[in-house]
Order: C-alpha cells, then sequence, then structure tokens
C-alpha cells in the first residue's frame, strides 16, 4: 500500500512527521513525499522516502501559480494512486482536497496544525481572508471520504461552528508528539545553578515571527532587565522569509541593541538549548499545539504562554506555566520576573510539565493514534 504525504517543506515534514513516516515504512507502505522544491528535500531519500516537487508556496496568492499546484497535485494523485493522503497545511488541505475528489481517491487525512496568519489578523482585509478561506474549505472538503486532524480542541469547534466539517469527520491528536527520551536530562539542576548565579535564562524558541510574539517578549525583557539587568533573554529560531509576518535580521539585530535580548538564530541542538533555560516563553498569538511547548514540557521546563489555543493545551495556569494575555508587554514582564524570582515555583512548575509531557504528549502515542485513523479509512 501507499501512502503520499503532502507538505508545504520537506524540512516540515522532517522536524514534525517524519516518525509518522518511519512507522509507515516499518510497516511496508510505501511512501512518497510531496512537498516544494528546494525546501530540504534532498534529505528524505536518505529517510528511505520517494519525494516529488509540486510548485507549492506557503504565502501569497497568485493565481495562474495556484492553479498550477492543484493541476499538479491532481496530475500526481491520478499518477500515483496512493491508497492514503495525508496533507498537512491550508493550501495542501484545500488544493488536495479538490484534487482527491476528482481523482477519487478512497482516504485522505487532512491535518490542521493551527488557523495561522489568516485567522491571527485582525481587520477589513483579514476578515474577508478568513471568509474565503473558509468558503474554499466547505467546498474543498465536501464529498471527500477524509478525517480531519486537529490539535487543540478550540480550533476543532470552530470549524464545526463555521459549518465547514461534521463531528464524525474530525479527530483530536495533540500536537506531533515529542521524543521523551531526548530531553530527559534534568532542568532543576540548571534552574538552581543560574538562579544562585542571579541570572535566570528565558528562551523564545520559534521562527523570528509578530505572530509569535517576538516582539513583545523583546519589549517585555526590556522591561524586566531594567530591575533584574544580568537576567539573560533569548530568541532560538531563524528568519522566515516566505511568512509575511516574519521579522528582518535587520529588526532583530535593533532589537537585541534597544532591548537588550539576544538573538541565537538557528538552533540545532534544541535539548542542549533547554537544558540551559529556566524558562521557556511563547507569547504567541495563535496557534494549532506548539511543537516548542511540548518540548519545554519534556525538558522539564516551566513556560510562560499566551492564553490563546493551543498553548491552553500544554499549559495549565498555575501548575506547570502561567498565562498571560496575547499582544500585551506588561502581563509578560509581571510573569518573567514571578518566575525569574521564585526558583521552587520553577522547580515545581518543572516538575508537573514533564509529568505532563510523560501522560499526553509522547510521539509513541501520537504515532499510534494517527494510524488508528489510517486504519479506520483503509478498512
Amino acid at each position: 500500500m501507499k501512502i503520499l504525504y503532502v507538505v508545504n517543506e520537506a524540512r516540515f515534514f522532517l522536524s514534525h512527521r517524519l516518525p509518522l513516516g518511519q512507522q509507515a515504512l516499518q510497516l511496508g507502505f510505501e511512501v512518497v513525499v510531496v512537498t516544494a522544491p528546494d525546501t530540504g528535500e534532498e534529505q528524505l531519500a536518505a529517510h528511505g522516502f520517494r519525494y516529488i516537487p509540486v510548485p507549492l508556496t506557503r504565502s501569497g496568492f497568485v493565481l495562474l501559480q495556484e492553479i498550477a499546484a492543484y493541476r499538479e497535485l491532481r496530475r500526481i494523485y491520478r499518477d500515483e494512486r496512493p491508497d492514503l493522503v495525508h496533507q498537512v497545511t491550508i493550501k495542501p488541505l484545500i488544493y488536495g482536497s479538490f484534487a482527491a475528489r476528482a481523482s477519487k481517491l478512497r482516504a485522505v487525512v487532512n491535518a490542521v496544525p493551527g488557523m495561522g496568519f489568516v485567522f491571527s489578523h485582525r481587520g477589513v482585509k483579514a476578515a474577508l481572508l478568513r471568509s474565503a478561506v473558509t468558503l474554499l474549505y466547505r467546498w474543498a472538503f465536501a464529498g471527500v471520504p477524509m478525517r480531519v486532524v486537529f490539535q487543540n480542541s478550540e480550533d476543532l469547534r470552530e470549524f464545526l461552528s463555521r459549518g465547514i466539517l461534521r463531528k464524525e469527520q474530525t479527530v483530536l491528536i495533540r500536537g506531533s508528539g515529542v521524543a521523551l527520551t531526548a530531553f530527559e536530562s534534568p532542568t532543576a539542576e540548571n534552574a538552581c545553578d543560574n538562579a544562585t548565579a542571579g541570572s535566570p535564562v528565558f528562551v523564545l524558541l520559534a521562527r523570528m515571527l509578530r505572530d509569535k510574539g517576538v516582539e513583545e517578549f523583546a519589549h517585555a525583557a526590556h522591561v524586566v532587565k531594567q530591575q533584574y539587568p544580568h537576567w539573560r533573554f533569548l530568541l532560538a529560531g531563524d528568519v522566515d522569509p516566505g511568512n509575511p509576518s516574519s521579522l528582518s535580521q535587520t529588526e532583530l539585530h535593533r532589537l537585541e541593541q534597544e532591548r537588550g535580548v539576544e538573538w541565537l538564530g538557528h538552533v540545532e541542538d534544541v535539548p542542549s538549548l533547554l537544558h540551559q533555560a529556566d524558562v521557556l516563553v511563547l507569547p504567541s498569538y495563535r496557534e494549532g499545539l506548539p511543537k516548542t511547548l511540548l518540548e519545554a514540557s519534556a525538558a522539564g521546563l516551566p513556560m510562560i504562554a499566551s492564553d490563546i489555543a493551543g498553548c491552553r493545551e500544554v499549559v495549565t495556569e498555575g501548575v506547570n506555566g502561567l498565562l498571560v494575555p496575547a499582544r500585551e508587554v506588561q502581563p509578560l514582564a509581571d510573569a518573567m520576573r514571578q518566575l525569574g524570582e521564585d526558583e521552587t515555583l520553577r522547580v515545581r512548575f518543572g516538575k508537573a510539565a514533564r509529568d505532563k509531557a510523560e501522560a499526553v504528549f509522547s510521539i509513541e502515542d501520537v504515532v499510534e493514534h494517527t494510524f488508528r485513523v489510517y486504519q479506520e479509512l483503509l478498512s
């Protein structure tokens, strides 16, 4: 049997869906990854996956390009005749579902990793775009033998309330999971050491997008540094020129100079980074279920996150972290100050975070639940 994974970027598949593909190979499936070119696809072959390039862009809308992407997906589906396709993010979901219906495919899994840029922005233009995307979702999902996987219950309810899906078409699987063993090194001792030195370390681990609250993090850090100049605030992640919300390198260097944060750029060894930190901060505007919070939980780190869908699935106020209003600087600064000053609270939150990761967010559970969805559709 053959599974096609359809994603905007090969790098995203490798970082978020690799265990699914590996499990499929172990079970004897042929696995093909359909992805945009020049997105790290050469690494797919090293894992045993065949890949097919398709002209998918993550952002923007140029009519002729979008039509070409849809036609190419339809050609691929008709040529490959997969038993199941698993599609991720808005364009693969919409174009792929139209193509799957035209190609009469027997099983489609659509994964909604979050409501994204379209649903997180305000204003008239954003509202019109949301209405258009909602209508496209309805048309695309009609008449397709499918399940739609959501990472948090609030996004699932929004799709139901907008009339995009029926309840029996939906499945809740919390995130892409995390390899618990990779983050096992205890962080409580690190937190104690840093606190003794008087310089707890706060880290925001994400792409450098405005939607991730990068600017709010920097401004809050500046507020806290007026009282605690030796505390450290790290930005870990690269810019993303393909995303309209991305900050530029120039803007990030300006935040370093004016707000006293440290921009590390892309970090390859995430466990080591988290083991050197005391608090993980994610003041995002909108999320599906952020992998950075799962990794922080697995590393036993206390967390500060926006009180929004997705983050609330991981962070429980007063149990494993603190929730703050999105887009606001002062409450974020207050939360940073509270956790920075209280080592005992950090240790308690960190232990609760690791316990929750072990109970809910292991990669093994995510893979098992996803393959149950596959089996239900293929049976």
